[in-house]
């Protein structure tokens, strides 16, 4: 029985984005609302309106709104895999999605987020690593509520996630 699950998620990225967070692939929750981090339990909303300084709208379309101001993007690195519910250790014959073009398109990315293990490994995996070539990249620690080994606390996850504010205009 195959689990095949497929990103509905587009890219939020403009020509003015600095800043790309690439997730693995949406959990169950962010899949039905159709919405990055749609589980209230992740700590990525929180943690962006402590970085930026500001509150988080209660509305989807208005955080999108917040981060396109700030110069802030998010995708995934996965297009299609197989998965048992939400976690990451689940995730099975992925395919990514086409970065090499969305660089292309958008030249103005400078720093590439990997928010969490799985997302960076998919990406070194089936895109290597030299496609961030003149971009600087770092894997973050991921902003999910699941627990998993070396997990941090959210002041520890929020101290490396600012790394943002240093490529914000």
């Amino acid at each position: 029985m195959s689990n095949e699950i497929t990103n509905v998620l587009l890219p939020v990225v403009n020509s003015s984005t600095k800043v790309l967070i690439v997730g693995s692939m949406p959990g169950k929750q962010s899949l039905e609302k159709q919405q990055y981090y749609g589980n209230p339990r992740n700590h990525f909303w929180p943690i962006i309106g402590e970085v930026l300084e500001t509150d988080i709208p209660d509305e989807y379309d208005k955080r999108i709104a917040l981060l396109e101001s700030n110069s802030i993007g998010l995708w995934d690195t996965i297009e299609t895999c197989e998965r048992e519910g939400s976690l990451d250790a689940a995730i099975r014959n992925e395919k990514p999605n086409n970065f090499q073009t969305l660089f292309e398109k958008y030249p103005n990315i400078q720093l590439v987020l990997f928010n969490g293990g799985k997302a960076f490994e998919v990406f070194k995996k089936h895109l290597g690593l030299e496609l961030l070539e003149g971009r600087a990249y770092k894997k973050m620690p991921s902003t999910s509520p699941i627990p998993g080994k070396n997990i941090k606390s959210f002041a520890e996850k929020l101290e490396d996630w600012r790394i943002i504010q240093s490529y914000l205009t």
